[in-house]
């Protein structure tokens, strides 16, 4: 008997592809991450072949040729180390790309075993340590950068495609879920359809026709097959976006195993969480202080303009409410004037947020013009660095906001307290001054709470770069 709103009228294997097509639209992508990895190990190896030149020179057993300069040891290794990066994932378009620390990690397993194999081949004959070495951590940290930055070039040329975005959900979601998707400059909703029928023949055929480049689904209906309509839609190359409940988000961590035969996953935590939290507070410390000491003249410059063209202090320092609740003194380049908290309450009628626990105003009588050019390409915010550098804040972490919108929260609202403020989070790459309700910034930090790794980090840092470059949200 066939199931009921199952695709049964086609007959192949469901893991089939359809299109028969051997290049994708990600192909220039893994070619491009192919090259950037093979480049770093290039500089690398370039790099630590001249600091070598003062100690042993590599063995002439090793060196069979050259090529570009490079013996042939060097691309004997390259080779084995681009294929181990592959085998992880990390050049999969929708795998573990972005995992920048993921990358570090295999690059540093793939020299480790690099020296294991040479040590059983002949215990006597290797690589001078020299080189060895220099090679290995240049090569992470190479790898890392340019995969930072290929990223962040594959975001500013995906924000200026249009994706076409077939939406289904529950009729009474329908209306929300595609305003908040439109919200994305670069997402038109080409289509829709009600959550109950995800699973008809019919839908399929919608979704084809329409021509959408990703579907979103929301209160995806149960059924004996639960991926049908992933494996449908991977056939088309379509890829498929879920919008998961709460619990849904904390059993996506989990490991799939069988359990006295029954299929179950297992959430558990990583034996590095410790270590991963300490490294993001070293992070924090060099970053901003070489963020101070690189910033350092455009300080000056900013603070002198703002001298210039209005009375009052450079700096404009707030009560927030940051870990656990505690109070602090937050530091920003000021851009109102100076008696801008006193006209504050007279304003509070004109406010712009839709549930009125922020304080929202577009154009705001009381900026002044250098503060509206600072605000629009976020140069205010630098001053954070030295909160980072204080240990009040991090530089990605939620947002901490002033005692008068604290004191409008929801209980629960406050659960984005227990962990430490950042200077940019998910909530400024998502919308930043566009979200109208609080309740959408503030589960978007309980995301990132629930979520959290230091590569999530990591990708709200490179985004965040990509958003103040084209100036998206502020205001």
């Amino acid at each position: 008997m066939a199931e009921p709103h199952s695709f049964s009228h086609i007959k192949r294997d469901i893991r089939s592809p359809s299109g028969g097509k051997w290049f994708g639209a990600e192909t220039p992508r893994t070619l491009l991450l192919l090259l950037s990895d093979l480049l770093a190990l290039v500089l690398a190896w370039t790099i630590g072949l001249q600091l070598n030149r003062l100690y042993a020179p590599i063995p002439p057993e090793l060196v069979w040729w050259q090529f570009l300069g490079l013996p042939s040891i060097f691309w004997v290794l390259a080779a084995a180390l681009l294929l181990l990066v592959a085998l992880s994932g990390l050049y999969h378009p929708h795998g573990h790309w972005k995992n920048y620390l993921r990358l570090a990690k295999v690059v540093s397993l793939g020299y480790l075993l690099i020296l294991a194999i040479g040590y059983f081949y002949d215990p006597k004959l290797d690589l001078p340590r020299s080189l060895f070495f220099s090679a290995w951590g240049m090569s992470v940290v190479f790898a890392v950068g340019f995969r930072l930055v290929v990223s962040l070039m594959f975001k500013v040329l995906r924000s200026r495609q249009q994706v076409r975005v077939f939406l289904i959900a529950p009729e009474h979601r329908q209306g929300v879920l595609s305003k908040m998707l439109q919200r994305k400059e670069n997402y038109r909703i080409v289509g829709m359809a009600a959550a109950a029928t995800a699973h008809d023949a019919e839908t399929l055929q919608q979704i084809l026709d329409s021509h959408a480049q990703e579907v979103v689904v929301e209160g995806l209906p149960p059924t004996h097959l639960a991926s049908t309509l992933y494996w449908q839609l991977r056939q088309y190359g379509i890829p498929l976006r879920l919008v998961p409940s709460s619990l849904e988000m904390l059993y996506r961590r989990g490991t799939p195993e069988i359990v006295a035969a029954l299929p179950t996953l297992r959430v558990d935590m990583t034996y590095l969480n410790g270590w991963e939290y300490r490294l993001k507070r070293y992070l924090d410390v060099v970053l901003a202080l070489v963020g101070v000491l690189l910033l350092a003249p455009l300080f000056i410059g900013v603070a002198i303009a703002i001298k210039l063209t209005s009375p009052g202090p450079v700096f404009f320092r707030q009560e927030r409410v940051g870990l656990h609740g505690r109070v602090f003194q937050m530091w920003k380049f000021r851009t109102m004037r100076a008696d801008a908290a006193k006209l504050q309450a007279e304003l509070e009628t004109q406010n712009e947020s839709a549930d009125g626990v922020l304080f929202k105003l577009k154009n705001d009588p009381r900026r002044t013009p250098l503060g509206a050019f600072l605000r629009k390409t976020s140069i205010d915010e630098l001053p954070q660095l030295f909160n980072v550098l204080w240990g009040d804040m991090s530089l990605v972490g939620p947002r901490p906001l002033p005692l008068r919108d604290v004191a409008r929260f929801n209980s629960w609202h406050h659960i984005r307290h227990h962990v430490i403020p950042g200077i940019t989070g998910l909530w400024q790459i998502s919308g930043r001054s566009h979200i109208g309700h609080f309740d959408e910034a503030a589960r978007l930090d309980l995301y990132y709470i629930d979520n959290w790794s230091l590569n999530l980090d990591l990708e709200i840092l490179v985004e965040t770069v990509r958003i103040v470059l084209f100036g998206e949200g502020a205001y």
